[in-house]
């Protein structure tokens, strides 16, 4: 694996583990409640989407077992420019059901 596409995916690991930390202990209301938790979680989803762009455009390969990479890029794209459409139950529901899968899936890439 090149050195820059370790660092995309630490920067992926690093974003995701930020995510699980901020939500900890959270619900649904919460989340919907507070704009800066609400932000908290959006910029690191942004990081992921954007290393996981740079990655796919530099090493391709090392997205070989990231599930749905492709719209994990479709989120962050989302997130940025339809700032003003953002449907927070999505977003809720990829930190409760998808997050995890993630950072496992990258974690084991990390230790090939």
């Amino acid at each position: 694996m090149r050195h820059d596409s370790r660092k995309f995916l630490e920067d992926v690991r690093l974003a995701a583990e930020k995510i699980i930390q901020f939500t900890s202990g959270k619900s649904f209301e919460d989340y919907q409640k507070d704009a800066l938790l609400r932000s908290a979680v959006e910029r690191p989803f942004e990081i992921v989407g954007e290393a996981l762009n740079r990655l796919s455009k530099t090493d391709s390969g090392s997205l070989d077992r990231i599930t749905d990479f492709e719209q994990i890029i479709a989120f962050r794209n989302l997130l940025i420019h339809g700032y003003d459409i953002i449907d927070h139950t999505i977003v809720w529901s990829i930190v409760e059901d998808k997050l995890e899968s993630l950072l496992r899936e990258v974690k084991r890439k990390l230790s090939d």
